[in-house]
């Protein structure tokens, strides 16, 4: 078999290959970059920041906000903002 029919029989076989696998498995992507679906980002509104008392994570849209020295620091109650305050003005 000479190698022209050889490279002719490959392609025939990898586009066969590609169609037969396209069709039983029509989900799979081939590229390396997840895909995200329109819907998925709906549901994404907000971001979550971590309270720096409690450590719990809270939406950022309803978080307690303080500014300190030119920072935001974010809570997830007025307790542990109230707290961070107290700590603050005992370490002046």
């Amino acid at each position: 078999m000479n190698p022209l029919k050889l490279l002719v029989l490959a392609v025939f076989f990898y586009i066969g290959w590609r169609l037969v696998r396209k069709s039983l498995f029509p989900n799979i992507n081939n590229h390396a970059e997840p895909t995200v679906r329109s819907d998925n980002m709906d549901k994404v509104k907000d971001i979550l920041v971590e309270d720096p008392v409690c450590h719990t994570f809270v939406p950022k849209k309803d978080a307690i906000r303080l500014r300190y020295e030119g920072r935001t620091y974010y809570f997830c109650s007025e307790a542990c903002c109230d707290s961070f305050s107290v700590t603050v003005e005992e370490n002046k």
